[in-house]
């Protein structure tokens, strides 16, 4: 069975957005789509990997599988082969040498999302030698204490530190990762080991990150992953929600401006979700569609109270596409709705490093949570 004879139903959530609005925010990234396969942000800018592969999953969420199939045909013919991928894209040239160990990893993530999607695993077949090799390249630099370096400069130096949001995103393209080794029959024992290390990390050791918590995504990114759950996860969320949160408006990017983002906003809607607080997500989701347009897209951000675009008049295929994989989890509406959810993932493994000073029971560091 191909794939591209998959039908979907088009996510639609109630007072919010309409099916027919949501697969006009699909299509608006497919418009910017180029022939080659790659999604840039903006017509006419540039492309990474990461939003790359996030644009592709709101192309399968609405059915819009050619699209979705030709933008992991070009990740597998841009990869490098050490298994990684530059930060940026500019037409058909590097635009930033620089690697980013999560843009990397996300591959997975987009892969097993569009597998939960179609049940297609002819596609995965096709795709397993790409993923393994980016897979095996993250793991390469994952740290002592189960974090990962966050990038290589473009001479290939390793940075010295971890990133908490790009680990905890790594953390669950691992489990991604994993599911797809065995839908394809694969044993990968040694990725769900990093993973269960990764996650601890994450979860319990806060310093083992440099400090960006005045970002939103250090702060609901743990939890989105899964690495943090329960009740750490829920006052995680309640703590940080008076910083970032601006009442009917949406989420700030930087908690100490009043500039609010859709995809943040939207990603922190899926968070919501994935701790079974629908009624909240569906309000902040609600609250990013100030920043739609007539046509789909969605401004990047917007400062408030000025109400003015920032970055001034851009809107990014990213942004949609965030949005649409919200009302997608929000709705129920494919069968790749919960990913974020764990759904079809791996039972999630903690393990503590031999030398964790928080032991290996209940090892809960303070950090984890505040």
């Amino acid at each position: 069975m191909s794939d591209r004879s998959v039908s979907v139903e088009i996510p639609e959530v109630g007072g919010v957005l309409t099916a027919d609005e949501v697969l006009a925010s699909a299509r608006s990234i497919a418009r910017v789509q180029r022939r080659d396969g790659m999604i840039p942000w903006f017509e006419g800018g540039h492309c990474d990997p990461w939003n790359h592969v996030e644009a592709a999953m709101a192309l399968s969420v609405c059915g819009l599988h050619e699209a979705a199939e030709a933008a992991f045909d070009w990740l597998a013919r841009r990869q490098l082969a050490d298994g990684s991928w530059f930060n940026y894209y500019l037409g058909g040239s590097v635009k930033d040498a620089r690697v980013d160990t999560n843009v990397c990893a996300y591959v997975a993530t987009g892969l097993f999302h569009r597998y939960r999607i179609t049940g297609d695993a002819s596609f995965l077949a096709r795709h397993w030698s790409m993923l393994e090799a980016a897979v095996d390249f993250v793991l390469r630099h994952q740290r002592p204490d189960g974090s990962v370096t966050w990038s290589l400069d473009p001479s290939g130096r390793r940075e010295s530190y971890a990133l908490l949001t790009g680990s905890a995103s790594i953390y669950h393209a691992l489990r991604c990762a994993v599911a797809v080794a065995e839908a394809l029959g694969k044993e990968r024992p040694e990725w769900e080991l990093a993973a269960g290390r990764l996650g601890h990390a994450v979860a319990h050791h806060g310093r083992s990150f440099a400090p960006k918590d005045d970002y939103a995504m250090d702060w609901y990114y743990p939890v989105l992953s899964g690495s943090l759950a329960g009740w750490a996860a829920h006052f995680r969320l309640v703590s940080g929600w008076q910083r970032f949160v601006i009442d009917g408006r949406g989420v700030r990017c930087v908690a100490s401006q009043d500039w609010v983002t859709a995809a943040e906003t939207a990603e922190c809607a899926l968070t919501l979700d994935a701790l079974g607080l629908r009624e909240a997500a569906t309000e902040l989701l609600a609250a990013a569609q100030g920043l739609r347009l007539d046509d789909g897209s969605y401004w990047t951000g917007m400062v408030y109270p000025e109400q003015v675009t920032f970055p001034a008049a851009e809107r990014t295929t990213y942004t949609a596409a965030a949005v649409v994989l919200a009302a997608d989890a929000l709705s129920r509406a494919t069968p790749g709705s919960g990913l974020f959810r764990g759904e079809g993932l791996p039972a999630p493994l903690d393990l503590p490093e031999s030398s964790c000073p928080w032991g290996t029971g209940d090892c809960s560091a303070p950090a984890a949570v505040l």
